[in-house]
């Protein structure tokens, strides 16, 4: 197995690292009540996709 022959400094191994990091979740707000969901889903708060009702939601409360 190859092994490095040099150590690399600490700048090299935090710009190796800098695209591992994760993306924060993109939400958008639902039109029909305003609350966040995900993008292309369906709102799960209300139940609608593209203005339509698609399921119905049991109130949380």
């Amino acid at each position: 197995m190859a092994n490095p022959v040099k150590r690399h400094s600490r700048t090299r191994r935090n710009m190796r690292r800098a695209h591992d990091f994760l993306s924060p979740v993109q939400a958008s707000a639902c039109p029909q009540c305003g609350k966040f969901k995900l993008p292309h889903h369906v709102c799960p708060y209300c139940g609608t996709y593209k203005g339509r009702a698609v399921i119905k939601v049991e109130d949380l409360g």
